[in-house]
């Protein structure tokens, strides 16, 4: 059974009445996020997270940028929980959380980081738990649905960040092309260095937003001796407790 919390060093997860719980991949994602913002010339504001669940990458994000949070979650439960968490930071001033469905979800800010990490498993066997359908399934959101989302709610220069299963890396470009959408960056994860990619963490933005070519990369969450990778270690030791 799932631990009901996870406690990083500057805040908690209670994770027991959501059907996502923390995943080293999640946390990899939030972390590999903020370093991207911190190192922006842009100046963000304003930022939207779709799918918040407990509230991880909203969290993650809070702690290492100065940026106003709108995190969206449909499953009653989840966004409690995720309130919960909020909460109990110490970044709560500055985030809200929002109990609704992302495609209804209406905003008076253009966003300038959106950050997802979407259903996994819309073409796959579905669960008998259905929270874990709305979650993972096309009870909850798809893929090219979260696109026209993005499409509507970004700024003309934003960024959007999100986690998908490696074996969508073909129809990616073509499903972002469809909704005005570029990748900026694709980094590929491996859970270590003997295993193949799993995971794809991908940076965005508009088309015509102007950018170079796409910076291609990745990053294996343990070395060959069953440790966590540099890599690893340098982006979630400001997370991870006994790191």
């Amino acid at each position: 059974m799932a631990n009901p919390w996870f406690q990083f060093k500057q805040f908690t997860i209670q994770q027991d009445r959501s059907a996502m719980k923390v995943t080293t991949d999640g946390c990899l994602f939030g972390a590999w996020i903020a370093e991207n913002i911190k190192k922006q010339t842009l100046q963000y504001y304003h930022c939207l997270d779709i799918g918040t669940g407990t509230g991880l990458l909203t969290l993650m994000l809070a702690q290492e940028n100065e940026i106003a949070i709108d995190a969206i979650e449909i499953d009653k439960d989840a966004f409690e929980q995720a309130v919960e968490n909020v909460t109990a930071s110490p970044w709560s001033g500055r985030i809200q959380v929002v109990h609704a469905d992302a495609r209804e979800f209406e905003s008076e800010n253009q966003y300038d980081v959106i950050i997802s990490n979407p259903p996994f498993y819309e073409r796959e066997l579905k669960s008998d738990d259905a929270k874990k359908n709305i979650a993972h399934h096309n009870e909850g959101l798809l893929f090219p649905e979260l696109l026209s989302i993005i499409k509507k709610l970004l700024s003309p220069a934003g960024t959007f960040y999100l986690l998908l299963p490696y074996k969508r890396n073909n129809e990616i470009k073509a499903l972002l092309s469809e909704y005005d959408l570029a990748i900026q960056q694709m980094t590929f994860v491996r859970q270590s260095v003997a295993h193949d990619y799993f995971r794809i963490m991908l940076a965005g933005k508009f088309k015509n937003a102007g950018f170079a070519e796409t910076v291609i990369d990745e990053i294996a969450i343990k070395d060959n001796e069953d440790n966590y990778s540099e890599v690893f270690l340098s982006l979630l030791k400001k997370y991870y407790l006994h790191l």
